[in-house]
């Protein structure tokens, strides 16, 4: 997704304005999305790769106000976090991929400072569920109603909740049940950002969709 600039673009406006100044990112991977973020105070960038933790490092080397971590959210260690004291975790294309994603999600809450926020970017619908998921490690996909489910267990408030992508909900559902793909390839990426994120992001900016391939959250801490 790195060359995908266009929708990165379109994520970026999206999550950006819901974030403070003291941000964890959880699952940074190789930093597609990290150097969005470095306008901001400070910037923990978080992986259990090692080797997409040194591929950011090449990526974005001598940053001042970015700090790499080791660690995933279901580990004791990740509570140590909360010394940077955060004001905002932003988690996009992770949750999924987390057997315990109510425990990873309570403990992104526990190093948050009151009023902190928690960004998620999930994959939707479940019936959108193939090979292309498997591929990716996904143990799920989300409905609107998965993640407020998830709020309440965590004590969070749901500031918003809607879908995003609606083009891509039936590109999906394509490409994972009717192609049986396992991967989407690159030029479909390609045409994708050049050709349908552009408008789409407009249009979805003025009416959000009713059904999408992504859920976008923002969660609160009381």
């Amino acid at each position: 997704m790195a060359r995908a600039k266009n929708y990165l673009a379109w994520q970026a406006r999206l999550i950006l304005p819901e974030l403070g100044q003291r941000v964890v990112e959880v699952g940074c991977g190789a930093g597609n999305f990290t150097g969005y973020l470095l306008d901001r105070e400070i910037v923990i960038a978080l992986d259990s790769e090692p080797a997409c933790l040194q591929r950011l490092g090449e990526r974005l080397p001598r940053q001042p106000n970015l700090e790499i971590v080791l660690d995933d959210p279901c580990s004791g260690s990740f509570l140590n976090l909360a010394r940077f004291a955060p004001d905002s975790c932003v988690c996009t294309n992770v949750l999924e991929h987390i057997a315990d994603d109510s425990g990873a999600l309570q403990a992104m809450a526990q190093i948050l400072q009151p009023k902190g926020r928690i960004v998620l970017w999930v994959p939707a619908f479940q019936s959108l569920f193939g090979g292309m998921d498997v591929q990716l490690g996904h143990h799920r996909r989300y409905r609107r109603q998965d993640i407020a489910q998830l709020a309440a267990r965590t004590g969070l408030r749901v500031r918003k909740l809607h879908y995003v992508n609606s083009a891509g909900f039936f590109l999906w559902g394509a490409s994972s049940h009717l192609l049986r793909q396992r991967a989407v390839t690159e030029g479909q990426v390609i045409i994708f950002d050049r050709c349908i994120a552009p408008w789409l992001s407009r249009l979805e900016s003025l009416v959000p969709p009713p059904f999408g391939q992504t859920v976008f959250a923002v969660l609160e801490k009381p």
